[in-house]
């Protein structure tokens, strides 16, 4: 490469949001460049948070079921063992393998990786800065897909060692007797569940009065009765107010209350958005609390400079800034890209999972509308009976009026997947009605959401 080259569009972040525009505007026949300092494409959702960690909430899972779930099949399981390293061995293996074809496709549409780390230096120039040193990208257009780090709180300083973030906890080298986890949100409940199953005590601290804060009250109110039955130690309404490692421990404290001490302390009270020093303000992006500023259209008002994902707030999840990404390069290139934020759904990879999309109940009433709602219990499921995850339910929330669907909340098996049909609903203005005619295989566990759907006008068949 030149000491300067042009492209139709530079991309400034790797991540999922990143490679995924990338990959849309080289499609839309664009010459693209994506700039990305780590060693491998994928941004943090690959490499360090949403694959690994599903890796061994997978692993965690199939371990604990047949620690006490194969005997009820009638199969008998002897000397039954952990090997942590072959564990975070194969997570690597699996993130390995997919930042590899995340390679192979830059190669296949012709994307150029920048290795380096990338500052907008005018509203059409990025400078990067590599293992072989400058270089500057001259673009029609830029788009800023930088992404978000692990939020750390001023008096829980990470020493990455004890005092660990959500990347840490997925490369701790043992079982620890005593893991406490400072927050009890999604990634927090995730990866305190892959240690729990492996043998660790887990206390969890949350400061707001229950754990997923946001989420449907009634939904959160079953998985946090399943979650302290499994084991878990959640503490609501609990103010940590520091950490301090002590040798091979750390201590916590608490406000009001004893301390505890901990083999390791997973710190997991949010994710900023991650912008500084890309000089994104000098370049007169506006920015408000270090998150970008943009517009309907995800224009930053300079120049033809865009942004999206992590990087302009929100709620950061990848499936988000995936089509936020596809719909920016649509825009830029004269079409109509367009999110439907309202049927961008919400998952907890826990076990029951928990998935959300639309309005939650709270939100409901808040709006001032009138709406039904049908509920429907695994318990009654006949594939859940099979399975033997009979936990959570299908919870339907539906417009009293129009019978459009508002929302969905599942708690239960396999609800991350389930929850695609209730997106789609949403996305196509569907009703109750339109879910509750369809036909629906025997026996599944869509069947679940089906019966959910006729609840809504009081007519469940099988409860």
């Amino acid at each position: 490469m030149a000491d300067t080259d042009t492209f139709d569009l530079v991309v400034l972040g790797g991540g999922p949001g990143g490679y995924v525009a990338a990959i849309r505007a080289a499609q839309l026949g664009m010459k693209v460049a994506c700039v990305e300092k780590e060693s491998a494409l994928g941004g943090t959702c690959l490499r360090v948070g949403c694959i690994p960690s599903k890796a061994l909430l997978d692993s965690s899972e199939l371990f604990d079921q047949i620690q006490h779930k194969a005997e009820s099949h009638g199969i008998g399981v002897k000397g039954l063992s952990i090997d942590i390293g072959a564990m975070l061995k194969r997570k690597d293996g699996v993130v390995t393998g997919l930042t590899k074809g995340v390679e192979g496709l830059f190669k296949k549409n012709r994307i150029v990786w920048v290795r380096g780390f990338g500052r907008l230096a005018a509203a059409d120039r990025v400078e990067v800065e590599g293992e072989d040193g400058k270089q500057t990208l001259e673009a029609k257009h830029i788009l800023l897909a930088t992404g978000s780090v692990p939020l750390e709180l001023p008096f829980l300083k990470y020493d990455h060692e004890r005092i660990i973030d959500s990347t840490g906890a997925l490369s701790i080298p043992e079982v620890p007797e005593h893991l406490v986890v400072v927050g009890g949100g999604v990634i927090g409940l995730e990866l305190g569940s892959v240690w729990l199953r492996l043998g660790a005590k887990v206390t969890v601290l949350e400061m707001a009065p229950t754990i997923l804060p946001g989420m449907d009250a009634e939904i959160v109110k079953q998985a946090d009765r399943i979650f302290r039955k499994q084991g878990f130690d959640i503490r609501t309404g609990t103010r940590v107010t520091g950490a301090e490692r002590k040798g091979d421990k750390a201590t916590v404290t608490i406000e009001g209350a004893d301390p505890l001490e901990a083999d390791y302390v997973l710190v997991s009270v949010g994710r900023r958005a991650y912008t500084e020093g890309m000089g994104f303000e000098e370049a007169g992006i506006r920015m408000e609390r270090g998150v970008i500023q943009v517009d309907e259209r995800y224009h930053t008002g300079v120049g033809n400079v865009y942004a999206f994902g992590d990087a302009i707030g929100g709620r950061m999840l990848a499936h988000k800034a995936e089509e936020e990404g596809v719909a920016a390069v649509e825009t830029i290139a004269g079409k109509p890209g367009h999110v439907n934020y309202a049927a961008v759904a919400n998952v907890v990879y826990t076990w029951p999972e928990i998935a959300s999309v639309g309005m939650t109940e709270e939100e409901a009433k808040a709006n001032g509308r009138e709406f039904k709602v049908g509920k429907f219990p695994f318990m009654a499921n006949g594939r859940a009976k099979a399975m033997g995850d009979t936990d959570g339910m299908v919870k339907i929330i539906a417009d009293a009026k129009t019978d459009r669907m508002l929302g969905a909340h599942i708690l239960g098996p396999r609800a991350s997947d389930l929850i695609a049909e209730l997106a789609l609903a949403i996305e196509f203005q569907a009703s109750a009605e339109d879910i509750a005619r369809s036909v629906h295989a025997h026996p599944t566990l869509p069947e679940a959401v089906k019966e959910a759907a006729l609840g809504v006008d009081g007519r469940m068949i099988h409860l």
